[in-house]
């Protein structure tokens, strides 16, 4: 009997048929459920390698599109601006200064890198794209409002500022006077202080606002009307009651005001006067303190300006251009004249507001 020699010749119809066995093969094994999908088991180590060679290539070529960060980058009011959401939604993956081995992290797979290196690792870019837009298969989520590049940006610069805190430097940034008996004002407290203020240009000051904006903007937030990182995520899970009592504390709390003091100047003239010429009505017709023949006129749920931090209007007025920043109900009339608003215009109306004497807002 003779037998015919085994060609190893590669046909068309070889090839195809041994592509479809091997799609059949790992269909089968995938479909009979015996690979584990268990964190508990880990990854193999070149599993893990090619994973993280991966996400390492993405990130480099998608940083690319991301913008260019801002020339003030690493201010201390960025830095300050991010501390406390980190703690709240970052610490207990990656630890922090006062958290240096958290036990859920060792947990998971893959595990969440710490990021004490995290800036000699990545660059400002790389990092943005990683805070912005997370990644897939690790745990690591999107920002909750990805149109809010400023509230990103806020988070590279505390990520490129946490290796050089010590433990008693984090915790003043990240953590706010203790409120045991009211957990909701203790959470606002944490970035807001008890009294409102900016902290240092880090946030708007809220104290002195009017209660029912206030009381308006934390359901905006909680409806994701108004976009932030920040916000949407503190407010998720107050109830009711909690958002009357905090926006009556703040309210309640010295700060800004809707009475100007007496000034000069292009942004003096834009918030008295408007700017007829790009059908910009005046700031104070909304803004400003009630008329004393007509006060139930002024809707309360506008917000009072004087006394604000100038980078904060400034900086919101940029996202109403841009579109980026939602609101209460009446977000859409702001939007509007936001958009007639020159950039220059822009920073006098918010250093008019500020009260400040120094240079406009950047």
């Amino acid at each position: 009997m003779r037998w015919s020699r085994f060609s190893f010749l590669v046909t068309p119809r070889r090839a195809l048929i041994t592509l479809v066995g091997l799609a059949a093969v790992g269909l089968l094994v995938a479909w009979s459920g015996v690979i584990n999908v268990g964190a508990s088991s880990g990854h193999w180590r070149i599993t893990y390698w090619a994973l993280h060679w991966v996400m390492q290539n993405s990130t480099r070529t998608y940083a690319l599109l991301e913008p260019e960060p801002p020339a003030n980058l690493d201010t201390p009011a960025h830095v300050r601006r991010a501390a406390g959401h980190f703690e709240t939604s970052c610490a207990f993956c990656h630890g922090s200064p006062l958290r240096v081995n958290p036990v859920l992290p060792v947990h998971m797979t893959p595990m969440p890198p710490p990021l004490s290196n995290a800036s000699a690792t990545w660059s400002r870019r790389e990092l943005s794209r990683i805070v912005k837009h997370g990644v897939k298969y690790t745990g690591m989520p999107a920002w909750i409002a990805p149109e809010r590049d400023d509230e990103v940006w806020a988070m590279v610069a505390f990520l490129r500022a946490l290796p050089g805190l010590s433990a008693a430097d984090y915790g003043r940034l990240a953590f706010g006077p203790a409120v045991p008996q009211d957990r909701a004002l203790e959470g606002c407290a944490r970035c807001h202080g008890l009294d409102g203020g900016s902290g240092g240009g880090a946030f708007p000051v809220i104290g002195g606002q009017s209660e029912a904006y206030l009381d308006a903007t934390l359901r905006a937030f909680a409806k994701g009307a108004r976009h932030s990182g920040y916000m949407q995520f503190a407010v998720d899970g107050l109830t009711d009651a909690d958002v009357r009592r905090l926006a009556a504390h703040y309210a309640a709390q010295p700060g800004v005001s809707d009475t100007v003091r007496p000034a000069e100047g292009p942004g003096a003239a834009i918030a008295l006067r408007g700017l007829p010429e790009a059908d910009v009505p005046a700031c104070e017709s909304c803004h400003g303190a009630p008329s004393k023949r007509r006060p139930d006129r002024r809707n309360r749920a506008y917000p009072r300006l004087a006394g604000q931090d100038a980078a904060y209007i400034a900086g919101q007025l940029r996202l109403f251009r841009k579109g980026a920043r939602g609101g209460t109900d009446y977000a859409h009339i702001m939007q509007r004249i936001a958009e007639r608003l020159p950039p220059e215009a822009i920073a006098a109306v918010a250093t008019f507001y500020s009260g400040a004497d120094g240079n406009p807002p950047k």
